[in-house]
């Protein structure tokens, strides 16, 4: 039997795979963000009667989910590693569960913790050869489909056919569901004038020939525009924007440095615009790796010059990094912070910088404190933080004191709250803060 008589024998109704695929007591791996298979999991959703204690694995879910209402519980429920602002309010009642884990790990917890009944997953259409491309998302997708016991695959026409290690044969797929439907998106935040500064400012350590990796939002990627001067820059990142790819059309980017493959963008997600999903479709000059191989801080120190730029919510006195809760309420996940943060600080050149705007709550709270609220995480912890930029400049952490840590950083909040982070610095180091 060739591929498409398989293909053509396994091709059904959502409803009809669902049935099929899902017991109750499963373990459901679903592929995240906009590459979620919004058929399957509104059949899953629409089935959910016949099922019991139904598990999902899944990050970040995007629109508003019937598995975190009242008709779900005892039926289906969540089991996050990142929580956004569909899940928030889920995981603080109780209603779904919240996994911490570094991203390159994630495709271990398949093998043991978490072995997986079923993956829900979206892909290309097939090639001549037989293949799907998952895409603009093969992070951990793709280590779910080959490790799950059953692999269902919704196939959308208008997903792009990504290159790299990003594809699987259709006979190693249990189910197809036909679908043509646009990818969401999700335009890149553009950066207010607090943003910008903090952009100029990472810039500053930016040098020709580095290889870059930005976290998702307006502030890590603030530095971008003030980039495009820059010459033989390389992405070497888990995730890339529209911003990314304004840099790349700017012609700073030639990958000349990569050491993976020269030439090549490597990434794991692609997040934006209909532009930039078309501008990956079957693009030769971008190639898509699972974290295990993207984000494995192993991988990442082989890369020269690697500047990793990830944002947080709060920094201590002593160089601890919360990235992902208030007080302890989650409201995000570690994502691949500290999978770059240890490989841009073991890289030949590398250089980790942490960045965040000086306030929160509209100027009322100090994002630089004394100690982390209670009850919130370490993301990265004192040891491996290594620039910790805001608008006011840059602090480098590494390799100081606890007490020259603090006097770096009260330099670089803002003006307003210095005069009780002084204070603070005084009773705790017994000594006077010497402003500069």
């Amino acid at each position: 039997m060739d591929w498409e008589e398989i293909y053509h024998k396994r091709t059904m109704t959502a409803k009809e795979a669902v049935s099929q695929a899902v017991k109750s007591g499963d373990h459901i791996f679903v592929a995240q963000s906009v590459a979620e298979p919004f058929s399957l999991t509104d059949a899953l959703a629409a089935d959910y009667k016949r099922l019991k204690d139904v598990e999902i694995f899944q990050n970040r879910p995007i629109k508003n989910s019937f598995f975190i209402t009242p008709e779900s519980e005892g039926h289906i429920k969540y089991n996050l590693i990142f929580v956004g602002g569909t899940t928030r309010k889920a995981v603080v009642e109780g209603k779904a569960d919240f996994t911490p884990i570094f991203y390159y790990e994630l495709p271990e917890l398949f093998d043991h913790q978490y072995p997986l009944d079923v993956a829900f997953v979206q892909v290309s259409c097939p090639d001549q050869h037989g293949l799907v491309s998952f895409g603009i998302n093969v992070d951990y997708q793709l280590a779910a489909a080959r490790k799950a016991r059953i692999v269902v695959a919704e196939v959308n026409d208008q997903m792009p056919f990504t290159l790299g290690d990003s594809t699987m044969h259709i006979k190693d797929i249990d189910y197809f569901v036909e679908t043509s439907r646009p990818l969401p998106e999700e335009p890149a935040a553009i950066a207010d004038e607090v943003g910008k500064a903090i952009g100029r400012n990472v810039a500053s350590l930016i040098d020709n020939g580095c290889n870059l990796q930005f976290g998702y939002g307006a502030v890590p990627e603030a530095a971008i525009e003030f980039l495009k001067d820059r010459k033989d820059l390389g992405i070497y990142t888990e995730m890339f924007s529209d911003h990314t790819l304004e840099l790349i059309e700017s012609g700073a980017v030639t990958n000349k440095y990569n050491p993976v493959h020269p030439g090549k963008v490597i990434s794991s997600v692609i997040l934006g615009s209909k532009k930039l999903y078309d501008f990956v479709d079957k693009n030769n000059d971008v190639f898509m790796y699972p974290v295990e191989f993207v984000n494995n801080p192993v991988n990442l120190a082989k890369v020269p010059k690697l500047i990793s730029v990830n944002a947080c919510v709060q920094v201590d006195f002593m160089g601890q990094v919360n990235a992902e809760t208030i007080g302890p309420t989650q409201i995000s996940g570690i994502g691949g912070q500290l999978d770059f943060v240890r490989g841009a600080t073991m890289s030949p050149g590398g250089k980790a910088i942490i960045v965040c705007p000086s306030t929160a709550k509209k100027g009322t709270v100090s994002r630089i404190v004394p100690s982390l609220d209670p009850g919130a995480a370490v993301t990265t912890s004192r040891h491996d933080v290594n620039y910790v930029v805001t608008e006011y400049g840059i602090a480098e952490l590494k390799g100081k004191s606890i007490r020259q840590r603090a006097e770096s950083l009260i330099k670089i909040a803002h003006p307003k709250f210095r005069s009780e982070l002084a204070e603070a610095f005084e009773a705790r180091f017994k000594q006077p803060y010497k402003a500069i």
